[in-house]
C-alpha cells in the first residue's frame, strides 16, 4: 500500500592532513555512506490508494482495534462453518423415526445416526461444495485483511501516537485532527499539500454519496405498486449489494478504480452515452440472470442463518418481530451527504423513541377488540397450565403441554402488539415534529397531515416492522433478480446520464459526486435558501438535501473553511434568524418540556445551549413562546459539561464549540447578535478563520448540544420553507395531499425536458385551509 523510499548518497571523504597508509586510506575513500530517512516519514509517505487507507483508518477507529476486528473476522468464519455443518447433521445424521417415539424414553446415542455419512447424496455435496469454496475465499479474504489492520495499527501508533488503550476514549473527530496534521509533515497525499476535512469525508464516502444522490433523485428504481398494497419501497440488503457491485467495484463498474471515474462516461457525444446504457443493460441482465441461477442456494442459506440467529431471540421475546427498524431505503433518503457511519447511526437513535411513539398511535379499534380477546382467551389457558406446574411439575411431561404453553404465550405477547397504552395521549403532530427534529427530511405534505393514515403508511416504508424486514431478506433472492431485469433495466440510460451529468473532478480528491461538494449555487433549491442558485429543476437537490448536509457537515466539522458560495448561504440563515427571533427574546413562558415531549427528554442538556435565544428559537419553531425551566439549567449554570468520555467514542464529534475558543456553550449571556448555535451557523469571522489547532478545546459533553443544534436548524429551515411556498407558485396544495409520495419523481409523468421530473404547474392561489396541526398544538 504504501511507496518506501530510501535515499543514498556516496560521500568520498579525503583528508589532506591523513599521514596515514594508502590502504586504509582508500577504504575510508570508498565508503558508502546511507542516509536514511525518518522511517516514519517514509512509510507513510505518498499512499497510492488513500480512499481504501483512509476507510480503512475510520474503521480501525470505528471496529476498536486490531485486537476486535481480528477477533470479529475469525469467529464469523467459524460461525459460518458451524450454521453449515450443523445443518447437515440435522439434515441427514438424525433419525426422526427414533426421536419422536412415543413407546419409551429416547437418548440422544439413539437418536443419532452413526453412518449418516452414507446417506449424503448428491445435492448436499453439492451444497457442502459451494459453501466449502466461498469458506476458503473468505479465509483468504480474513487473512489479507489481517496485514491490512495490522498496517493500520502500526500507522495509529508511530504517525498518529495513538495507543490500544487510548483508542476507545478518542472521538473519531480527535483522529481526524491528528490525520490532517500527519498530512502536513509526511505527505499522504501528493497531489494536495494540506487536506481538509472534506476531502477526508470524500474519500471515505465516495460510492455512498453517489447512492443517495441517486435515491434522492429517483434514478434508481426502488418505488414498486404491488396488488393489495399499492405503494411500496423494495430495498433488501442482497439487492444493495448488487447495486453497488454493479456500479462501482465490480469488474464491469463506471469507475476505473477508487477514485476515477472512466473515461467514456465523461464523454459528451450522445452517441457513446446510449452505447454505454446499452451495455450496462446488458449487464444488468447478465447479473440477474447470475442471481437467479443462485437463488436456491442463497434462499436455503437466507433461511439457515435467520433460524439460527432469530429463532431462539423470537421464542424468548415475541416482541422482536412487532418492534420496528429503519428500512434500508429509509436509511438512503434521510442520510446527508457526508455523514459517517457513526453521525447518521446516532442521529437514527436519537429519533426512534419518537418514531415508535407516533406509529403506536395508529391502532385499529376493531383489531385492538379482537386482541384483546384473543389474548384473554390465550393467557387463561397458559394461567391454567403454570399454576398445575407449579403444584405438580410432572404436568410438563403430559403431551404438547410444553408446546402449548409456548404458543400461548407467544400469542398473548402478539396480541399486546394491537392493544393501545390506555394511559397515553397522543399528538401526532408533536410526534412528528419530534421525529423531523432527527431525521431531518421529510416530503412536504406530511406537514400538517401526520394524523392521516396515508403518512402514516409512507412513513412506515421509513421505519418498518422488522418482521417484515427478515420476510424482505427471506425473499431476497427470489425478488432482486426480478428486479435487476424488470426495474433496473429500464433505467440504464438515465443512471449513465447520471454519471456524465453529476461528476466533478476535485482536485488531491478525483472524481466525486458534484451533489456531496455541498454546492448550493449549483444544486440548491430556491424553496430552502435565498442565495442565487444557476441549478435547473433536475440539478436541485429533493428536499432540502444539499442545505441540510452543509449544514450537519459544517456543524460536525467546525474548522473547515466553506466556499464562497456555502459561507453566503450559512450567513443568510444567521441573518434570518436574527430577523426572525430577536423580537421574541424577551419573551418568556412556561417549561418547554410539556410543548415538545419526548424530544425535550432525550438530550435535556441541550436546553441550556444558549439562553434566551435558545428559547426565543423553540419559539418560532413550535409557535409557543417558550423558556428554559430552571430544574434543566441549573446543572449547567457553573459553565461546566458533563464528561462523556469514551461513551462517545463512537457516536460523533466534534468536541468543541462551534462558537469558537473562549466561549461557552452553557452561557445564558449568549445573545442573537453573537453566532447562534442552535443554527449552527458562525460569523463572517469564524467561518473564514477557522480555529487553530493550538486553540482547539474539547469538551467531550458537549456531543449533545451539536447534535440537538443540528436538530433545531433542521427544524427551522422546514418552517421557513413553508413560509417561502405560501407566497411561492410551486403547485396547488391539493395536489400535495392526494399525491402519492413516490409520484414526485415518476418518469411516466416527466416531460421530456424536465429529465424525470414532475414540472411546477402555474397554479391561483386558494383560500388557506385550515390548518389541523396548528389547532392541536394549541389544544
Amino acid at each position: 500500500m504504501a511507496e518506501y523510499e530510501t535515499q543514498y548518497q556516496a560521500l568520498s571523504v579525503y583528508d589532506e592532513d591523513d599521514t596515514g597508509d594508502d590502504t586504509d586510506n582508500h577504504t575510508e575513500a570508498d565508503l558508502m555512506i546511507h542516509m536514511v530517512p525518518d522511517s516514519n516519514k517514509a512509510r507513510w509517505n505518498h499512499i497510492e490508494n488513500l480512499d481504501e487507507f483512509f476507510t480503512r483508518v475510520y474503521q480501525y477507529h470505528q471496529r476498536q482495534g486490531f485486537l476486535c476486528m481480528v477477533l470479529e473476522d475469525s469467529l464469523q468464519l467459524i460461525q459460518f462453518v458451524f450454521v453449515v455443518v450443523f445443518s447437515s447433521f440435522l439434515w441427514k445424521c438424525v433419525d426422526y423415526g427414533k426421536l419422536f417415539a412415543s413407546d419409551h424414553k429416547v437418548t440422544i446415542h439413539e437418536a443419532v445416526n452413526h453412518q449418516c455419512l452414507q446417506r449424503f447424496d448428491a445435492p448436499i455435496i453439492l451444497c457442502l461444495l459451494v459453501a466449502g469454496a466461498f469458506w476458503l475465499f473468505r479465509v483468504i479474504k480474513v487473512l489479507y485483511n489481517i496485514f491490512l489492520y495490522y498496517e493500520i495499527r502500526s500507522f495509529y501508533l508511530t504517525a498518529l501516537k495513538i495507543s490500544p488503550e487510548d483508542l476507545t476514549n478518542m472521538t473519531w473527530h480527535e483522529v481526524q485532527t491528528r490525520l490532517l496534521d500527519v498530512q502536513k509533515v509526511q505527505q499522504m497525499c501528493i497531489h494536495k499539500s494540506d487536506l481538509t476535512q472534506l476531502d477526508i469525508y470524500h474519500r471515505i464516502l465516495r460510492f455512498k454519496n453517489y447512492t443517495l444522490a441517486m435515491v434522492n433523485k429517483d434514478v434508481l428504481p426502488l418505488k414498486i405498486q404491488l396488488p393489495l398494497v399499492g405503494d411500496y419501497v423494495f430495498l433488501s440488503t442482497g439487492l444493495k449489494y448488487n447495486v453497488e457491485f454493479l456500479l462501482f467495484w465490480g469488474p464491469w463498474s463506471a469507475f476505473e478504480n477508487k477514485w476515477h471515474l472512466r473515461d467514456e462516461y465523461k464523454d459528451n457525444s450522445l452517441h457513446r452515452r446510449k452505447q454505454l446504457a446499452e451495455k450496462l443493460s446488458q449487464r444488468i441482465l447478465w447479473l440477474g440472470l447470475a442471481n437467479l441461477a443462485l437463488s436456491p442456494v442463497i434462499f436455503l442459506w437466507q433461511i439457515l442463518y435467520s433460524f439460527f440467529r432469530y429463532a431462539e431471540l423470537v421464542k424468548r421475546q415475541p416482541s422482536f418481530l412487532g418492534s420496528r427498524r429503519w428500512s434500508n431505503y429509509g436509511r438512503q433518503y434521510i442520510r446527508h451527504f457526508n455523514e459517517l457511519d457513526h453521525e447518521f447511526n446516532a442521529r437514527l437513535n436519537r429519533g426512534y423513541k419518537a418514531a415508535d411513539m407516533y406509529l403506536s398511535i395508529f391502532t385499529s379499534p376493531l383489531m385492538s377488540i379482537i386482541a384483546k380477546n384473543i389474548a384473554f382467551f390465550a393467557g387463561s389457558v397458559l394461567a391454567v397450565l403454570v399454576v398445575l406446574t407449579v403444584i405438580d411439575e410432572d404436568v410438563l411431561n403430559v403431551e404438547h403441554v410444553l408446546t402449548i404453553m409456548t404458543v400461548a404465550g407467544v400469542i398473548v405477547t402478539a396480541c399486546k402488539v394491537f392493544i393501545p397504552d390506555e394511559h397515553a395521549v397522543y399528538c401526532p403532530e408533536v410526534l412528528m415534529r419530534n421525529v423531523l427534529a432527527q431525521i431531518h427530511y421529510m416530503p412536504d405534505h406530511w406537514a400538517g397531515n401526520a394524523h392521516t393514515t396515508r403518512v402514516r403508511g409512507e412513513f412506515s416504508l421509513l421505519f418498518q416492522f422488522k418482521a417484515i424486514y427478515l420476510l424482505e431478506e427471506l425473499l431476497s433472492p427470489l425478488t432482486t433478480p426480478l428486479m435487476l431485469i424488470f426495474k433496473f433495466r429500464q433505467r440504464a440510460s438515465e443512471i449513465v446520464d447520471f454519471f456524465h451529468n453529476f461528476t466533478v473532478e476535485v482536485v488531491g480528491v478525483g472524481d466525486v459526486c458534484s451533489f456531496a461538494q455541498m454546492d448550493v449555487r449549483k444544486h440548491g433549491n430556491p424553496q430552502w435558501s435565498e442565495c442565487e442558485t444557476e441549478a435547473s429543476q433536475t440539478e436541485q437537490g429533493e428536499d432540502g438535501k444539499t442545505e441540510m448536509s452543509l449544514m450537519h457537515f459544517h456543524l460536525t466539522n467546525p474548522e473547515w473553511k466553506p466556499p464562497d458560495n456555502c459561507s453566503m448561504f450559512l450567513n443568510q440563515m444567521r441573518d434570518q434568524v436574527q430577523r426572525d427571533v430577536g423580537p421574541l427574546a424577551s419573551l418568556q413562558a412556561p417549561d418547554m418540556t410539556g410543548i415538545l415531549g419526548p424530544f425535550s427528554s432525550m438530550n435535556p442538556s441541550a436546553a441550556t445551549g444558549v439562553g434566551l435565544g435558545y428559547a426565543s428559537l423553540v419559539s418560532s419553531i413550535t409557535g409557543h413562546s417558550t423558556m428554559l425551566s430552571p430544574s434543566m439549567s441549573a446543572p449547567f449554570a457553573s459553565g461546566i459539561a458533563p464528561k462523556l468520555r469514551g461513551a462517545v467514542s463512537q457516536t460523533e464529534g466534534p468536541m468543541m464549540s462551534s462558537m469558537g475558543p473562549g466561549t461557552s456553550f452553557y452561557s445564558p449571556s449568549a445573545s442573537l447578535t453573537q453566532p447562534h448555535p442552535s443554527l449552527g451557523v458562525q460569523s463572517p469571522s469564524s467561518l473564514n478563520h477557522p480555529t487553530s489547532i493550538s486553540q482547539r478545546h474539547y469538551d467531550e459533553g458537549q456531543i449533545e448540544l451539536m447534535s440537538t443544534e443540528m436538530s433545531f436548524s433542521a427544524l427551522y429551515m422546514h418552517d421557513l420553507r413553508t413560509r417561502r411556498n405560501r407566497g411561492y407558485p410551486y403547485e396547488n396544495m391539493d395536489d400535495i395531499r392526494t399525491r402519492s409520495l413516490w409520484q414526485r419523481h415518476d418518469p411516466a409523468q416527466a416531460t421530456p425536458s424536465s429529465g424525470g421530473t414532475t414540472p411546477m404547474p402555474e397554479i391561483v392561489e386558494k383560500p388557506q385551509e385550515e390548518d389541523t396541526g396548528a389547532q392541536e398544538q394549541e389544544l
